[in-house]
């Protein structure tokens, strides 16, 4: 059987696809955050651009369902707290991509048809290598630089304006042409043979090997904390970065600009935000004009006036990729004029005017030499390749994902063949996929190589790291097994509790200041923290202790493999104290936190930010929060309802209206469900419960049993709420049945942890329209219909392309047919264009 995350769009209903939606906008979030503020990605770009194809296939088959959270609608993550903020004048938006060429004509003829232009009329699009690295906003005033930003979460951006004069691309002063202000917008990168360089240093132990290359954690992290990272038995492992980007963005984000000098960064300037004076009409005049103001400009941005020479401009670029000397994942399109620009303009995270052409993955052939199981934060077992070493694409591959046992076996628990799985075995020589610059995945088995003897792999059934017993669940709405296998120990599992305090302590949950992973390690290994109350119950001579220990352990690794016979100078205790102290009092800034942080730190499975939140929103404290969990529990529907409602071919409609029968009718021993006109059965749904319950006395028992066993109104408030859902209400029923986990949480309020609540009342109208569905029909006289949705999308209104009970507004022009009359039947407010200019005049 088919995970859901594995269904066709097609094949999902709207509660499912309602959970899908939920499930990737949580995970989608979670890679952003990985990949903007921490420059440490998971997954590949080719496996996070599917995540974000399928997030927009299911919104445009269900457009009612778009989320607030919807990665349609968000541009990256928000900027780390360890910088200074930058609000950008204008937003530094993402852009949609494109992965045929196929898709490219599709953006030339999307925007024809916005703009009303005839398939003849002249329409000049550039054409320009995507460079991989971190996008950066510089400010000139007067022609001097006064600021510099990098993307943050779109709207507002770190400022690393001192690290950024450190690089020689960058000028301090405009040459030429002096504006009053100026952005300019581009990309930090390191080359391919500075990376090489750069990463030999880290390893010969010449360059420093900072604890954190982001400058997350820099402050709180104890004095010399670098000697801690990632001690090993017999050597220590020196961070290397795993690609340029990587390097790039890490460098950019130093604490320490002299750090970010010593490395060799470089910037391409190809956009600009706000500006007192556009010197151009054209993206190509503005661009040329960027060279001339003392900014490296891709030598490879060209113009063309048909579709066929961007296409055939994209493949020389590729062609040309690996001599470039620099990363490039793609090729970017925009429309030239820049008056085209300004009346395409953007949807949701996107401008209309551009988009992006993104390279196939890069394959390469090697031999599987063994699997090793990695248990994750929520007890997931994960299967990881281990590879005779391979080089893809300019990097060195030694470890890929597997996915999950069944891709593995290449059957499902049903032992029926899934789509796309594989039966891959130890030895077997195998084809790597890097999609992208991060973790590349075993794509295929080249079986004619397969070694004689080679037996299927056998999955374990307990976990690796405890020994406990490792299950698959089952999802309670659709009766499927989960693709993952999970130990069941939970947060006594010394994996899923080492990193469950990773996760506890992270941004998005109770946000200690400086307690990064180096500490987590030290202090779990220390045995001082082993559960989340116990962070809260530090004293500083125990800690002083296990970060001196762990450092002069690292100290004597790193002496050792670096051939070194004299130990390592001590860090100076003042320093020591003086983080520790630091680390203390961001501990105690912590003991009250908001309630959907306290949540979403327990780690829950299947519990986001925004099912956190959802659930601080109906729960005011953590009493009130459990008692719900124990509400919904106790209310939980029982094997009556789900008999009757897994009935095949009844759907809601009418198994609610199955249930809405009522008891005088029951009793009635003449009464017969299945002649009912009010319930409305077809045959094959009355075929179907005659083969289940027999005859009109069973339907009426089954019934009167379904109504009994029905799920009680806690639980529905939690089923009910799109930000929550079944599974999420299932799995925090799971997770506070375990007794271990009832009592993490009591330990945790023991230890004066309390909550604030202040998401009860949020609830504001950014405009008349904000919240608001509304649909326009008939013809538009003032403006195109994509310009009109866009300006109500803007306002903070959803747009919808049918009229249903859930629209609140309809926009009717000349012409306006079935749409207005069903309107009008369901008593919709109706408005002509002149009425909606009116209504949003202002706003």
């Amino acid at each position: 059987m088919l995970d859901m995350a594995e269904r066709p769009v097609a094949e999902l209903n709207e509660a499912e696809a309602a959970e899908e939606l939920r499930r990737l906008a949580r995970e989608i979030a979670e890679h952003d955050a990985r990949y903007y503020s921490e420059d440490a990605p998971t997954v590949s770009d080719a496996e996070y651009d599917a995540l974000r194809r399928r997030n927009g296939a299911i919104e445009r088959r269900f457009p009612a369902l778009v989320r607030e959270d919807s990665p349609s609608v968000r541009v990256g993550v928000a900027p780390s707290s360890k910088f200074a903020k930058i609000t950008h004048a204008i937003p530094m938006l993402s852009l949609d991509n494109a992965f045929s060429d196929e898709d490219v004509e599709d953006f030339a003829k999307r925007v024809r048809r916005f703009l009303k232009l005839a398939d003849d009329a002249p329409l000049a699009i550039t054409a320009e290598p995507k460079i991989d690295g971190l996008s950066l906003s510089l400010r000139y005033e007067d022609g001097r630089l006064v600021s510099a930003a990098t993307r943050g979460d779109g709207a507002v951006g770190e400022d690393v304006t001192a690290n950024a004069l450190t690089i020689e691309d960058i000028p301090h002063r405009l040459s030429g042409i002096r504006p009053a202000v100026f952005e300019v917008r581009g990309e930090v990168y390191m080359s391919h043979a500075d990376f090489a360089a750069l990463n030999e240093r880290l390893a010969a132990g010449v360059e420093p090997d900072t604890a954190d290359e982001t400058g997350e954690g820099a402050e709180g992290e104890a004095a010399g904390a670098e000697a801690l990272e990632e001690a090993g038995d017999a050597a220590v492992k020196v961070r290397q970065f795993a690609n340029p980007r990587n390097a790039a963005a890490g460098s950019l984000r130093q604490k320490d600009a002299g750090v970010t000098r010593s490395r060799p960064l470089k910037f391409f300037a190809y956009a600009w935000g706000e500006v007192s004076e556009v010197p151009g009409k054209t993206q190509t005049e503005v661009v040329a004009a960027l060279g001339k103001m003392g900014f490296s400009v891709n030598p490879m941005m060209k113009r063309f006036d048909a579709i066929e020479g961007l296409i055939a401009h994209y493949h020389l670029i590729e062609e040309a990729r690996a001599d470039l000397g620099y990363d490039i994942d793609g090729v970017v399109y925009k429309v030239d004029d820049l008056d085209l620009q300004s009346r395409l303009g953007f949807v949701s995270r996107s401008p209309r005017w551009a988009i992006a052409h993104k390279f196939p993955a890069e394959k390469a052939t090697t031999v599987l030499e063994g699997i090793e199981i990695q248990v994750g934060r929520t007890g997931a077992l994960t299967p990881v390749a281990k590879l005779k070493p391979v080089t893809v694409g300019g990097v060195v591959v030694s470890n890929a994902t597997l996915h999950n046992e069944d891709y593995i076996a290449g059957r499902d628990s049903d032992g029926e063949a899934i789509r796309d799985g594989r039966d891959i075995r130890i030895g077997d020589t195998v084809i790597v996929q890097r999609a992208g610059d991060v973790i590349p995945q075993v794509l295929d088995v080249v079986m004619d190589k397969r070694p004689d003897g080679a037996e299927p792999y056998v999955f374990p059934d307990h976990c690796p790291v405890c020994g406990s017993k490792a299950v698959r669940e089952t999802n309670p709405r659709t009766g499927r097994p989960d693709s993952k296998r999970r130990c069941t120990a939970g947060l006594t599992c010394p994996a899923q509790g080492r990193e469950g305090l990773k996760h506890f302590v992270s941004r998005g949950a109770f946000d200690i200041e400086g307690f990064g992973e180096t500490y987590i390690e030290t202090l779990f290994d220390a045995g001082l923290v082993r559960q989340p109350a116990d962070i809260f119950t530090l004293t500083f001579e125990p800690l002083r202790q296990a970060i001196e220990a762990r450092r002069r352990e690292v100290s004597e690794a790193r002496r050792k493999s670096l051939g070194k016979s004299e130990p390592e100078k001590p860090a100076k205790k003042a320093e020591t104290s003086k983080a520790i102290e630091n680390l203390l009092e961001a501990i105690e800034a912590r003991r009250t936190v908001a309630l959907h942080r306290f949540i979403f730190g327990l780690g829950i499975r299947h519990i986001g930010e925004t099912s956190a939140k959802a659930l601080a929103r109906h729960f005011g404290d953590v009493p009130a929060f459990l008692e719900g969990v124990d509400a919904a529990a106790s209310e939980q529907p029982g094997e009556a309802w789900h008999r009757l409602k897994a009935t095949p071919f009844v759907g809601d409609s009418s198994f609610e209206a199955l249930l809405g029968v009522g008891d005088e009718a029951l009793d009635d021993e003449t009464y017969d469900p299945f002649r009912d006109k009010a319930i409305g059965l077809k045959a094959n749904q009355r075929a179907a419960l005659k083969e289940r319950f027999g005859d009109a006395a069973g339907l009426r028992q089954a019934i009167r049993a379904a109504r009994l066993a029905a799920p009680g109104p806690t639980y529905e408030l939690l089923k009910a709420d799109r930000d929550i859902g079944q599974v999420a209400t299932a799995s925090l029923i799971q997770f506070f049945g375990e007794e271990h986990n009832r009592k993490a949480v009591a330990e945790l309020l023991e230890a004066g942890v309390t909550t604030t609540n202040d998401l009860s009342s949020t609830s504001t109208a950014a405009s008349p329209v904000a919240g608001k569905t509304v649909v326009f029909t008939g013809s538009l006289e003032k403006m195109t219909r994509d310009e009109a949705k866009a300006m109500a999308e803007g306002l903070g209104a959803k747009t919808a392309g049918s009229v249903s009970k859930n629209t609140d507004l309809v926009v009717a022009g000349p012409g306006a047919g079935s749409k207005l009359k069903k309107a009008e039947e369901l008593g919709i407010e109706v408005i002509d264009e002149d009425g909606w200019l009116r209504l949003v005049n202002g706003a």
